[in-house]
């Protein structure tokens, strides 16, 4: 017996970890982004892939890394969608993809946590808290996958990841607003 089962045993403490994975077909990161300072334009990504290594006794303890095709993002406008995929954006043929990799979560009560990590886009990484507000209990589907489900969200500005194109209105203003919110409904499948 090693000594970590043992003062596991002699203090009642044990530490179940799990790996799941994310379900791509349950899946989707959203977007919107203020348009010629009037309203909102709003997208989503899709084929979301990653993992969670999930501490089942402390959630703050576990990871989670995520990754997005670039060429995913998709609008209203298929103008826009391409748009969006060129160097004046996303440049997805430089860029394929955007990533997350969490840092440190942080619980803030009841199943809701701050979760912190890098995200990398167009190559630029930097430090973003999701605020995740429902972490769902773990259940099963009817196929007897166990499931758990994170929704969160977070607020970026694109010019932090070299997402700088814009144009000036002539009324004054610009095309596109530079703060993003980045909206996440995710489910993970226990491998």
């Amino acid at each position: 017996m090693t000594s970590i089962t043992a003062t596991a045993i002699l203090t009642g403490t044990t530490t179940a970890s799990s790996t799941w994975k994310i379900d791509p077909a349950h899946s989707v990161a959203e977007f919107k982004v203020r348009h010629m300072m009037i309203s909102y334009v709003r997208g989503a990504f899709s084929g979301l892939s990653g993992v969670l290594r999930l501490d089942e006794t402390d959630y703050t303890h576990s990871t989670v890394e995520a990754s997005i095709p670039a060429a995913s993002a998709r609008t209203v406008d298929e103008n826009l969608n391409a748009h969006l995929k060129n160097a004046d954006f996303f440049d997805v043929e430089n860029f394929p993809t955007l990533t997350f990799k969490s840092t440190n979560i942080r619980s803030t009560g009841g199943r809701n946590y701050a979760v912190t990590g890098d995200l990398t886009i167009r190559g630029v990484a930097k430090s973003v808290t999701l605020s995740v507000d429902d972490v769902s209990e773990p259940s099963i589907d009817p196929w007897g996958n166990r499931r758990i489900g994170i929704s969160g969200s977070a607020k970026v500005n694109r010019k932090d990841f070299g997402l700088t194109w814009n144009t000036p209105l002539e009324l004054g203003g610009v095309l596109v607003g530079d703060e993003v919110t980045i909206t996440l409904d995710v489910q993970f499948i226990k491998e």
